[in-house]
């Protein structure tokens, strides 16, 4: 519970400005913001803490959001030069498949031309003709010199045979290095179209990623925008709950005064001995006392106790002995409890439990410390289970720390 307003500075509304986050921690951030927001706004309109909640979430949000903008496109750009080579890559491997594919062609062409002169030349083997042939030469030769003519011949006949038969054996090897080739080639080609495939498919996801993370900012902006209009148009309404929340706050501190002046005018005695109080409930340190900046309304506020997180319906133990001076409901304070512990160095000494679910006291009744004076709860302007804990001293609230023990335990 806050008390209210303390000093306005300046008019205009001013949301917080995002800070730089860590990607990695953007939803935890974003929490923490969120939870801030909602412990500034405690006595605001729930419109007003609703605004502040999305605001500060989209805050938290939006640097993260920014980085993932800038390396989604960094990785366009790499994703796309990388899907260009990769297909001048595949033009490159397919070119020279074709290449090799029009030598294999050629090299084939040869193969079968050689083969057919083979062919003529076992045919005529076959049938004999080309012997008879030979024999008539040399049997109508007229002399010895003319022997050797025509044996030259003979020799020059049966050398051709031999070369066709040599070059289709070398044209065969030939076209099957260059089916060879082909087959690595084809292979290559493929693998290459392959990847650029892939690249391609990568910088196709890499786009569409890119304009998810814009489309994100995008969301981000016009909830802050948003946000901050619907916070704007709560400015009044929350001063005005701010001067209420002060003018409650006097309404205490006065209230608690007059009931001590009473109890002096009674003859009342009890001196409070000092010492730490108990923790009055078992949970968490939430909120701690003192002066706080509500940027969204630029307000100064005084946070009178500190908050005690707790689960709803936990135990609430008076502090410290005493008699109760106020139990019930009190505007933002919810269910209200206040004890007085007799004076403390000349003044009044008392402790208040607020946002209770159910006070189990009442006022005037006689409390022993450790005794359950109520359930914790959510009650008036609270943000969410908890107790509101205050020392007061004449009724001014002082920060509870330096009553309580160190380990808050």
């Amino acid at each position: 519970m806050c008390l209210g307003l303390l000093c306005i500075a300046g008019v205009g509304l001013v949301g917080p400005r995002p800070v730089a986050a860590d990607p990695r921690d953007d939803a935890r951030n974003a929490g923490r913001a969120a939870d801030r927001a909602a412990a500034v706004l405690e006595d605001a309109t729930a419109v007003a803490r609703a605004a502040a909640r999305r605001l500060e979430l989209a805050n938290a949000a939006l640097p993260a959001a920014q980085h993932r903008v800038a390396t989604a496109n960094g990785v366009v750009v790499a994703a796309q030069a990388e899907a260009n080579t990769a297909r001048r890559k595949a033009d490159t491997a397919r070119a020279l498949h074709q290449q090799v594919v029009s030598r294999y062609e050629q090299a084939h062409r040869r193969v079968e031309q050689a083969r057919e002169r083979v062919g003529r030349v076992a045919a005529a083997s076959y049938m004999g003709a080309a012997d008879f042939a030979s024999l008539n030469v040399l049997v109508s030769a007229t002399g010895p010199q003319d022997i050797m003519d025509r044996m030259g011949l003979v020799e020059q006949v049966m050398q051709k045979r031999q070369e066709s038969v040599d070059e289709m054996a070398v044209a065969r090897r030939a076209a099957r290095t260059e089916q060879d080739r082909a087959g690595l080639t084809k292979r290559n080609a493929e693998d290459a179209e392959r990847e650029a495939a892939r690249a391609l498919a990568k910088a196709r996801a890499a786009q569409a990623a890119a304009v998810r993370a814009r489309a994100a900012v995008v969301r981000l902006t016009e909830m802050r925008r948003q946000a901050l209009a619907v916070a704007q148009s709560q400015r009044a309404a929350v001063l005005a709950r701010y001067r209420a929340v002060r003018a409650e706050e006097l309404r205490v501190v006065a209230a608690l005064q007059a009931w001590e002046r009473g109890q002096a005018r009674a003859g009342s005695t009890a001196v409070h001995r000092g010492g730490r109080l108990l923790m009055p409930v078992r949970g968490w340190k939430s909120s701690n006392f003192g002066h706080r900046f509500d940027p969204y309304y630029r307000v100064w506020q005084l946070h009178a106790g500190m908050d005690i997180a707790a689960g709803g319906g936990t135990p609430i133990r008076a502090a410290a002995a005493g008699r109760v001076m106020r139990a019930g409901w009190n505007g933002g304070y919810g269910n209200y409890t206040c004890i007085s512990h007799g004076r403390l160095q000349g003044r009044g000494f008392s402790t208040c439990y607020g946002h209770q679910s159910r006070i189990g006291v009442r006022t005037g009744e006689y409390v022993r410390r450790g005794e359950v004076i109520g359930r914790v709860g959510t009650t008036g302007a609270s943000t969410g289970y908890h107790l509101h804990f205050e020392t007061r001293l004449s009724g001014v609230p002082k920060n509870p720390a330096k009553y309580l023990p160190s380990c808050l335990c």
